[in-house]
């Protein structure tokens, strides 16, 4: 009898910790943005619910999402330069090494407030939690936050608009409804972008989920892109024909006799 009873607790205790859980069902309103010659920006929405993770469990009301929106990834110098003797030269420079090209992180209220610091560092939430690896010598590895590199290519990230953080990124609709506009600005770079939403509840990570989408490039662009990957000595040829025969037609056209 006392093993039966215990059996039976345990099961409801299972059950208990079951019904407490959320899901997280998303959409995404493109998943694929298409950039030409003209292409001078655009933004994506995703749209998300709060679903509990069984019929008979009870959801919560005080939930914090985190969306953090990261791009191809890119390996970029920079270079700090300093006045000597009258003139600015390139006096240093740091590799970062497979950092985002684009990074956006959205949240429903200020990123502190969500949850602790601890675990802000852990999920990499905020442009000062991410990880961003430099080459310093022979060693690859991500420094401290106050960093004069790290903190300046961010902020040039941040003026270009590829390093988005916004906390008033994600707008509950509902107390289990939620949307968060993606922005894109011209410079986006092309490739695949990932989308990772996070939610909690008193600061305790609750619920997970992942989208993603692409930019693709398409025109004429596109196409000169491919014929120079795809075979490049056709492409030299061409080239080298097209040079020869813009400067034949420039020298009849202002040829003086």
């Amino acid at each position: 009898m006392t093993r039966a009873l215990a059996i039976a607790l345990g099961l409801l205790l299972a059950g208990t910790g079951t019904a407490g859980a959320e899901r997280l069902v998303t959409s995404i309103s493109r998943h694929q943005v298409l950039v030409s010659s003209s292409f001078t920006g655009t933004s994506i929405v995703l749209f998300g619910t709060i679903e509990p993770d069984s019929p008979t469990a009870r959801r919560r009301s005080d939930y914090d999402l985190a969306v953090t929106v990261s791009g191809p990834s890119e390996t970029v110098v920079t270079r700090r330069k300093e006045r000597v003797l009258g003139i600015w030269t390139n006096t240093d420079s740091r590799t970062f090494v497979n950092v985002p090209g684009y990074l956006a992180v959205l949240t429903s209220q200020r990123i502190e407030a969500i949850t602790n610091a601890e675990t802000l560092r852990r999920l990499q939430i905020g442009l000062a939690n991410a990880v961003l690896p430099q080459q310093i010598g022979a060693d690859i590895g991500d420094v401290a936050s106050d960093d004069p590199f790290r903190v300046n290519f961010i902020r040039l990230k941040r003026e270009q608009g590829l390093y988005v953080e916004r906390t008033n990124g994600v707008t509950l609709l509902t107390p289990t409804v939620f949307r968060a506009g993606i922005p894109l600005p011209a410079g986006t770079p092309v490739g695949n972008y990932d989308v990772d939403i996070k939610i909690f509840s008193g600061g305790v990570l609750v619920a997970r989920a992942n989208s993603a989408f692409e930019l693709v490039k398409v025109g004429f662009e596109q196409f000169v892109a491919s014929a120079a990957r795809e075979h490049g000595l056709l492409y030299g040829i061409a080239t080298a024909m097209m040079a020869i025969f813009t400067g034949w037609l420039a020298s009849i056209v202002f040829r003086r006799d």
